[in-house]
């Protein structure tokens, strides 16, 4: 049995795309997965399954049952403990947790764009690229950056999702408690 972490771009964004999350968990447990757990509005869902899940089973269940596509970024419990440890900045006793984020990535980054990232970024924000993730440091703001989710799209070539540090500690809190 493999636990999974699957978040979802774009639902329930200023009425677009809509998706209840008890219809989503209705939705994955019609697909046979198993302790269904959902976070918040966003599209944040834990579940485990005996065989291998892939995002495109979940986009085309989606699609079918709303009528609309959502990207889908699935990960691993195992693959989840390794991001967590590996952003750069949360060791720093000098930065405000609630300034960090996570860009999932789809694919693995095209970085022959990376001179751009640097000429859009404030002088006061740091990323780091460490696999099919990017960490953020955004100390004026998500909302305020440059460095947005559509702009890391466009310049790595990849779907992306962002969630903040406190849901990506929360995910694996609850992907800890349903085991």
């Amino acid at each position: 049995m493999t636990r999974y972490i699957n978040i979802l771009r774009g639902i329930n964004v200023s009425g677009q795309k809509a998706i209840k999350m008890a219809d989503l968990k209705a939705l994955y447990e019609k697909l046979q997965l198993e302790n269904v757990t959902t976070y918040i509005q966003s599209g944040n869902v834990v579940f485990d399954s005996s065989q291998k899940i892939t995002t495109e089973l979940i986009e085309n269940t989606i699609e079918k049952r709303y009528g609309f596509s959502v990207p889908v970024i699935l990960r691993t419990d195992k693959e989840w403990t390794k991001i967590i440890a590996s952003n750069p900045f949360v060791n720093d006793p000098e930065r405000d947790i609630s300034k960090m984020h996570v860009v999932f990535l789809a694919d693995k980054p095209d970085l022959s764009s990376l001179d751009k990232l640097e000429q859009v970024k404030h002088s006061s924000e740091e990323y780091a690229i460490n696999g099919c993730e990017v960490f953020l440091y955004c100390p004026n703001g998500y909302g305020k950056t440059k460095l947005s989710n559509n702009l890391l799209e466009r310049l790595l070539k990849t779907t992306a999702t962002t969630r903040n540090w406190k849901t990506v500690n929360k995910l694996k809190e609850i992907a800890d408690s349903t085991m």
